[in-house]
């Protein structure tokens, strides 16, 4: 469940990438968001990409200063294998649009556990019962701390 304070800045988020010119292609969304780094906004372009497929359980956890491989780690749930397999092919054609190039991803074929690796954001989709089997976010999340939707 989510606290008002994280729903909240999901919510400026949103409105901020929904707040480009009409028409303006995913660049002018991620220009959307001043003061971001960007991996920040590229977090944000996949968290906005994931909500809109209506992935579940979305957690984000921060690995700045903790991995050399990314900024973030974003784990999700898709309900079959058929919509993980369609949310990993959406975020694929998004960020293949802002990044010009074709983001690498494993797994899409079985849509057990997709795997999409966007540079600085390394995105896991599941099926429950795997993510389940597998508890990927705990072997990340820090010791004491719970995940931050």
């Amino acid at each position: 469940m989510r606290d008002g304070a994280v729903a909240k800045e999901d919510d400026v988020l949103s409105a901020q990438i929904h707040a480009a010119p009409a028409g303006a292609g995913p660049e002018a969304a991620l220009a959307a968001l001043p003061g971001k780094t960007d991996s920040e906004q590229l977090l944000a372009l996949i968290l906005k990409s994931l909500d809109d497929d209506k992935a579940e359980e979305v957690v984000t956890i921060d690995l700045r200063g903790r991995s050399a491989m990314a900024d973030y780690m974003i784990v999700a749930s898709g309900r079959s294998a058929r919509q993980v397999s369609a949310i990993a092919e959406k975020l694929a054609e998004r960020l293949k649009e802002v990044l010009g190039q074709r983001a690498r991803s494993e797994g899409k074929e079985q849509g057990d556990w997709v795997l999409i690796d966007a540079g600085d954001v390394v995105v896991h989709v599941f099926r429950p019962e795997v993510r389940e089997f597998y508890q990927i976010e705990k072997m990340w999340m820090p010791a004491g701390r719970g995940p931050r939707a």
